[in-house]
């Protein structure tokens, strides 16, 4: 599977994206700049990294998603393709809604920056055992997902919310929760066939022992294993 990150200005974990990817999971790696009007050839996995897209000026994926390869992304979606939003990037994807919801200030109005448990809670491309919980940093001051009751009911009752904040044990509480979520969710999927995935934690700054674990290589490595 050929995977594309795409950088937008002011992206700050296409580094260690592109890193994880290339050099820890050994898929081909491409990039993208936000002015590119189509992917590169070969595309099977786009994937959207963290940082303050334009600043977060306006709010948090605003400015983003009117850059032009937005379009392309959003065909490749239609089509099936795999897209992976983190942190900034989930924003990016709920602003163009290819996700529902949106990403608002931390409940407690400080921005958050450690590790964090979450628990598997759907199965699909990007996630795989259901129940297993996963350590994972978080590093965001708008990762607060929010929705309407139409679209939480929709989320639990199709299977399309993958991780859940927890404690170590795997209890969905809210004390395991940085950010006061809606139902404790940290990553969410969309598309036809759960093809679209975002999530605030940073799985690529926890897919190698030296860095303090592992978790975030099976996200990873699951999307990469589905066929292209």
């Amino acid at each position: 599977m050929r995977a594309c990150v795409v950088v937008f200005p002011g992206s700050n974990a296409d580094a260690e994206l592109i890193h994880t990817l290339r050099d820890v999971c050994g898929a081909p790696t491409t990039v993208a700049w936000h002015t590119d009007t189509a992917l590169p050839p070969g595309t099977d996995l786009v994937a959207i990294p963290g940082g303050f897209a334009f600043g977060d000026y306006l709010r948090c994926g605003a400015i983003a998603k009117v850059s032009p390869i937005i379009g392309a992304i959003r065909a490749h979606a239609g089509r099936g393709g795999y897209v992976l939003g983190v942190c900034n990037g989930f924003q990016i994807l709920t602003e163009v809604g290819l996700l529902p919801g949106a990403l608002t200030r931390n409940a407690q109005r400080r921005f958050e920056c450690g590790d964090w448990y979450m628990k598997v809670n759907a199965e699909g491309p990007f996630t795989r055992g259901l129940g297993d919980v996963w350590k994972l940093p978080v590093a965001h001051g708008e990762g607060r997902y929010q929705a309407d009751e139409k679209t939480l009911r929709r989320l639990e009752d199709e299977g399309l919310i993958g991780l859940r904040y927890c404690l170590r044990d795997g209890t969905v509480d809210e004390r395991g929760n940085p950010n006061g979520s809606l139902h404790g969710i940290a990553g969410i999927y969309g598309g036809s066939r759960k093809n679209v995935f975002g999530l605030m934690p940073h799985p690529e700054r926890m897919s190698e022992a030296i860095l303090g674990g592992a978790d975030g290589r099976k996200l990873f490595e699951a999307v990469l294993s589905q066929a292209a």
